[in-house]
């Protein structure tokens, strides 16, 4: 899921002192007859303009139909997030009202920090999710008690994203929902649209790790598994293998993949996919958004669906919803979080945000569904999200940012052996993870 920001910090500091108005004094007494309105705080994370916009326009559409809950809109930032929430959780001052993503509420959930919604939600809400995206929120409360600590809304796949004069040219099988290319099949058409200066596709892969293990998926590969003592350890056995091999094998063996765009992030290969340096780029669904307002006039562009491998199956986490366990208002903030994920609601924000939503009536709204910048592709693939594997580990991050990240660095960059690149996410991951387990 995208972690970025466009916000200063300042925006984090408005952020705690908005909030702090919401915990106690006279303005968070429950409404009485003829008095003061309920009032709630809640922290969006969007960031991109159509995405506060369409937060805006829900929230002043909640506030004018309902005079006695008014919601007061706090703009806060992807950036340290979490660390400031767990300021404001412990200072009993936190939002009522919380947008973060899956993975960071295990670790709120098992401090305390959250509302178990798994009881307290509208059966509407509930049945319009699949059970999926509720499994990337459903978290060990620490006691050994499963809850659920966020309504899951916004999600990402893989996609890719095509050069369609160059597809033409090279007369290749355009793929369908229905019908993907498998890694097969790709590592072939790469190889077709490798001319001159031209390669089939570009790996960016400056954080290597999530794609990666997402896309394990698609072979049965989930790099963690966990013994009958529930004692988690790193896996990397031919399942796990199979994506990074094939990867590595465009870059090096077939040469279809250009490895000068290993060190970039996500985007940065957009200008030499726009001059036509390379084919194809396999990308999260949100970076659609930067093609349609950074290609040249007259640049043709496709949307092709994920890769089949053993399956479709792609890792998932999610955007979310939660409430803190501390608010005065749990019921008022559960309508108002209710209401803001309902599917048409749904539908904007994920339009705002070029995401999936969870909502199944938002994903058959035809602004969903258009042709128009590969909806209709996009939102097909969320039928072939899963939860993350990685999202129940407790390590997950420390394992990736000290172990995984270089490890596949330096794999990709054809410096290591996929054998020691395995041994080292192994070894030295399971040194980490005994950390977490004690």
């Amino acid at each position: 899921m995208r972690i970025k920001s466009a916000l200063a910090a300042a925006a984090i500091v408005a952020m705690a002192a908005a909030c702090g108005s919401g915990g106690g004094g006279d303005a968070a007494e429950p409404a009485k007859s003829g008095g003061e309105p309920v009032k709630l705080n809640f922290l969006s994370l969007a960031w991109q303009k159509e995405s506060v916009a369409a937060n805006k326009e829900i929230v002043e559409a909640w506030n004018k139909a309902n005079p006695n809950i008014q919601v007061t809109y706090v703009q806060g930032s992807w950036d340290n997030v979490n660390d400031q929430l767990v300021t404001s959780f412990e200072g009993g001052d936190a939002p009522d009202v919380i947008h973060d993503d899956s993975p960071a509420l295990s670790g709120f959930a098992s401090r305390g920090y959250l509302l178990d919604l798994k009881d307290k939600l509208p059966a509407e809400l509930k049945s319009d999710i699949p059970q999926s995206a509720w499994d990337t929120v459903t978290f060990d409360d620490g006691k050994g008690n499963q809850g659920v600590y966020g309504v899951p809304f916004l999600q990402e796949s893989q996609v890719i994203i095509a050069n369609k004069k160059l597809l033409d040219a090279a007369k290749v099988r355009v793929p369908t929902a229905d019908a993907p290319w498998t890694w097969d099949e790709f590592a072939e058409v790469s190889k077709k649209l490798t001319k001159g200066e031209t390669f089939g596709v570009a790996w960016p892969m400056k954080s290597p790790v999530n794609k990666t293990l997402n896309l394990a998926l698609n072979f049965n590969g989930t790099f963690f598994q966990t013994g009958a003592d529930g004692k988690t350890t790193v896996k990397v056995g031919p399942e796990e293998k199979q994506v990074l091999q094939r990867i590595h094998d465009q870059l090096y063996k077939d040469k279809s993949a250009d490895p000068s765009a290993l060190g970039m992030g996500t985007a940065d290969p957009l200008p030499g996919f726009f001059a036509g340096k390379y084919a194809l780029l396999p990308v999260g669904v949100y970076l659609r958004q930067q093609v349609v307002e950074q290609a040249p006039d007259g640049f043709e562009w496709v949307t092709l669906p994920p890769l089949k491998g053993e399956t479709t199956n792609q890792g998932a986490v999610s955007q979310t919803l939660s409430v803190s366990a501390d608010s005065k208002h749990p019921d008022e903030s559960i309508k108002f979080m209710s209401f803001f994920l309902n599917g048409p609601n749904q539908a904007k924000l994920a339009k705002g945000d070029w995401l999936l939503p969870t909502s199944q009536k938002a994903a058959a709204d035809p602004s969903m569904t258009t042709k128009e910048n590969g909806w209709d592709i996009a939102t097909a693939s969320a039928k072939d999200l899963v939860v993350a594997p990685f999202l129940k580990v407790n390590g997950f991050d420390e394992w990736k940012s000290k172990v995984a990240t270089p490890t596949l660095q330096q794999y990709f960059a054809n410096k290591i052996s996929l054998d020691d690149a395995a041994k080292q996410l192994v070894e030295e991951g399971n040194k980490v993870l005994e950390r977490y387990s004690r």
